[in-house]
């Protein structure tokens, strides 16, 4: 994708928005086209663990041709207040769905990356009427950890977990990750294409780190996202949800095995899984001309599919 806008104009119009007492933030920008045709549904950016509204810079202006975009930053992330609670997904569920409440109120289309797609499936299984198509981009299973531990070895794990998760050695820690170095070695790890792991997605990236209580929510969810509560387990959500349904999936993700996304497609038969075979973790970022084709495309079938 080539553009000459900065990627602050990309996201398109940003406001803040004070939800349960905290400070967050969310963009929006307006079809130009079709803002009269009632089948053109709005769509709703979910981002992934450490990411932000600007990881859809590549993605809302293309989309935006035909479809009201927002996108937030949820609780936590982003330049949303780094809060001190317990995290879940589904807090940041409750947080998309008085979202909706507030400023849409009519059925959208979520699509949400890694962390986000797992927030976007809860929030479709929990308020039906909300959603009329869901789209998954390396959807996390929060079970499949569980599974993977005996039980008699789970405690220790879990012990070990406690220790390492200090708040002290975490505020340390975060104090190295979040340099610019270390987050584009990081991002290397995501992105298998290494001229996606640009200066503009490094600063991205890195710039939430140094907010105030950055430090604090970093230990919150290193406790939270441990807990078996932290998140309903994907196999338990997705055969009920009765609405269409798109997986795409990385065959080089690093961060979760690509051999779940097929487990994930045989759960229920309104989904449709793509693979691409180049992609990593954040195929909407890495490959954003292509990821926008797909996601008009299947938008287009969608639309026709319910006339």
């Amino acid at each position: 994708m080539i553009t000459n806008q900065s990627w602050q104009e990309r996201i398109g119009n940003q406001r803040d928005w004070v939800w349960r007492g905290w400070q967050t933030r969310y963009s929006y920008l307006r079809t130009i086209r079709n803002h009269d045709n009632k089948e053109h549904l709005p769509i709703i950016f979910i981002h992934g663990f450490g990411a932000s509204i600007e990881h859809w810079r590549n993605n809302i202006p293309a989309i935006a041709q035909n479809h009201t975009v927002y996108a937030l930053d949820l609780l936590g992330f982003g330049a949303s207040r780094k809060a001190d609670v317990e995290y879940s997904a589904a807090l940041w569920t409750e947080q998309v769905h008085d979202f909706w409440r507030t400023f849409i109120g009519t059925p959208v289309i979520l699509v949400g990356n890694s962390i986000g797609s797992l927030v976007c499936l809860n929030a479709t299984a929990t308020y039906p009427e909300m959603v009329k198509g869901l789209v998954m981009l390396s959807l996390p299973d929060v079970s499949v950890r569980e599974d993977m531990l005996p039980p008699l070895v789970r405690p220790l794990v879990t012990t070990i977990e406690n220790l390492v998760a200090s708040p002290l050695l975490i505020k340390n820690i975060l104090k190295i990750v979040r340099r610019p170095n270390f987050i584009r070695r990081w991002a290397g790890v995501a992105y298998p294409n290494k001229e996606a792991v640009t200066d503009e997605l490094v600063e991205i990236l890195s710039s939430p780190a140094y907010d105030e209580g950055s430090e604090q929510t970093l230990v919150c969810l290193s406790r939270s996202v441990r807990k078996a509560s932290f998140a309903k387990s994907v196999r338990d959500l997705l055969p009920n949800v009765t609405i269409p349904m798109l997986l795409i999936w990385g065959l080089q993700d690093k961060m979760i095995p690509p051999k779940q996304a097929r487990a994930i497609a045989e759960l229920n038969p309104l989904l449709k899984l793509i693979e691409l075979e180049n992609a990593g973790h954040c195929p909407h970022d890495e490959y954003p001309d292509q990821f926008n084709s797909l996601l008009l495309d299947w938008l287009v079938s969608l639309r026709l599919s319910r006339k």
